[in-house]
């Protein structure tokens, strides 16, 4: 089984990324601030004025380390990728479940399920430990089951997101009762995205964005072509089955995290900046924070509802992948998400 590797970030501005034998060496200002051997590495992100050297690029494409290119905000520019080692018959087989269907909505279900319960998952453990009905906590678990049901009956994608967006709204819309910070600047005032209005978006953006990064390259790493969803469906430049599997994960590793860090009092009110177009910019202290926040949740161990094996947080989008790739081979006989316990 693959082992759990780690992610290099690299946050400072203006620093280059270049190779030494085996090894990955961050310089800034001139001097040498990191050196990491890159079989230690599954990923690298570099966050706004980062370059790398082409020695390094070619490297890690040879060693399946991909490298992201993204704003300082979390948006992707692009990537440096290796040679997919993939089979080609299960990309053939992904294509053409991907243009039926009847075979879209039985992968897209159990995702959305696994998407549903792991949010009420999030929202339960907020009233064990803050109290059953703050905010709205309690009514927005009683939605979203409403929403479980209808998704477990949905007859076509369409009405599958019907429901997803439904219990999205009630999730987002109670948001705020699991945030225990009194500061108002750590208040939701909605879900924003280009640009987020509030520093809760700000940091929930950021996060899904890494998150993509990792989700994109489990999906390429065991064969799959990350831009063709069943959920998520075709458009030029959209990573599709990224996302859809990306659902699964969103409340039980990102959210979590900026959870965690508001809750704990780890970022304040000056780590944002307002920029002049309204939306919200996270300082390099307080990117880092959540960085490491990130990191630290991905550590964490677990042992996988379908797998009953011990594993990391960090693995599991690859365990997913895996299963993925199981179902559409006709190893199994349904895909099992990832329902957190």
């Amino acid at each position: 089984m693959k082992r759990h590797l780690n992610t290099l970030f690299v946050t400072t501005q203006g620093s280059y990324l270049a190779k030494e034998r085996e090894s990955v060496v961050v310089r800034a200002d001139g001097e040498v601030a990191m050196r990491v051997p890159v079989h230690n590495l599954d990923g690298i992100i570099c966050f706004g004025h980062v370059g790398a050297s082409p020695a390094l690029m070619g490297l890690c494409a040879e060693r399946g380390v991909a490298i992201s290119f993204l704003t300082e905000r979390g948006r992707l520019l692009g990537r440096v990728v290796g040679f997919t080692h993939g089979n080609v018959l299960l990309r053939r087989e992904q294509y053409r479940r991907a243009d039926d269907a009847s075979a879209c909505i039985e992968i897209a279900r159990p995702i959305v399920l696994a998407k549903l319960g792991n949010t009420r998952s999030v929202m339960r453990r907020a009233m064990r430990d803050h109290g059953p009905d703050v905010n709205g906590l309690e009514e927005a678990c009683v939605r979203t089951g409403r929403c479980l049901r209808d998704a477990r009956l949905a007859p076509s994608i369409e009405v599958l997101r019907g429901a997803e967006g439904e219990a999205a709204r009630a999730y987002f819309g109670a948001f705020n009762g699991m945030i225990t910070s009194t500061e108002e600047t750590f208040h939701l005032r909605g879900r924003s995205r280009r640009p987020p209005k509030d520093p809760v978006n700000a940091m929930l953006s950021f996060l899904y964005s890494v998150l993509s990064h990792d989700v994109r390259s489990a999906a390429e790493s065991v064969g799959l072509d990350p831009a063709v969803g069943f959920f998520h469906r075709d458009r030029p430049g959209r990573p599709g089955l990224a996302l859809d599997l990306m659902e699964e994960f969103r409340a039980f590793v990102a959210d979590r995290v900026v959870l965690t860090v508001i809750n704990r009092g780890q970022v304040s009110p000056r780590g944002f900046v307002t920029e002049p177009t309204g939306g919200i910019r996270m300082t390099d202290e307080t990117r880092k924070t959540l960085l490491v926040a990130y990191q630290e949740r991905k550590q964490g161990e677990i042992v996988h509802p379908f797998l009953k094996e011990k594993t990391t947080i960090g693995m599991l989008p690859h365990l997913q992948a895996l299963l993925l790739a199981r179902f559409l081979r006709r190893e199994m006989d349904g895909y099992p998400p990832f329902i957190s316990r």
